[in-house]
């Protein structure tokens, strides 16, 4: 098992790492943007969309690893008191009925959604906007599938503590 969890935790290693070049990318465009719209008068929406995709890709794809590595947000006023073992045990509950039946929902309640906007190719409302809407909505899937994998590894991860700790 803990070769399972260790594969999970470097698959979203491994995307957080190609989804933080998107931040810089992003600085970049908007700097581009803004120069563009206020120094020349141009503007283009593709460009101003790609910033807001770009955005919505370090969200949606770096969760996994924000929550692998335990820096995401926790309202830890008791949790932080606890002992080891009680963390695990509320981690592990926690991924059991919290995590993986909300990503669960995600996923199945966006399924129908996200494959209409692929049937017609969904694009951009906007003149001159990009025809990859289905691709930004695609995010809700991928969303909840990687944070479902990882809620798993780390129910797997507290269960083996929880293992280890009862066995001594």
């Amino acid at each position: 098992m803990k070769s399972w969890v260790a594969l999970i935790d470097r698959l979203s290693l491994r995307l957080s790492q190609i989804v933080s070049w998107f931040g810089l990318v992003m600085v970049l465009l908007t700097l581009a943007v803004v120069v563009l719209r206020y120094g020349f008068d141009l503007g283009w929406v593709a460009m101003q969309e790609t910033v807001m995709y770009l955005h919505a890709c370090v969200f949606m794809l770096g969760a996994s690893y924000t929550f692998s590595v335990d820096k995401h947000v926790r309202v830890d006023v008791f949790y932080s008191k606890m002992s080891a073992n009680r963390q695990h045990w509320v981690n592990l509950c926690g991924g059991i009925f919290l995590l993986i039946p909300v990503c669960l929902f995600i996923f199945i309640a966006s399924w129908e959604y996200v494959i209409a906007a692929w049937q017609t190719m969904e694009r951009s409302n906007e003149a001159g906007g990009l025809p990859l809407v289905y691709a930004l909505k695609t995010l809700i899937l991928l969303f909840s599938g990687l944070m479902l994998l990882q809620g798993l590894a780390d129910v797997l991860r507290h269960a083996i503590a929880i293992g280890q700790r009862e066995a001594r």
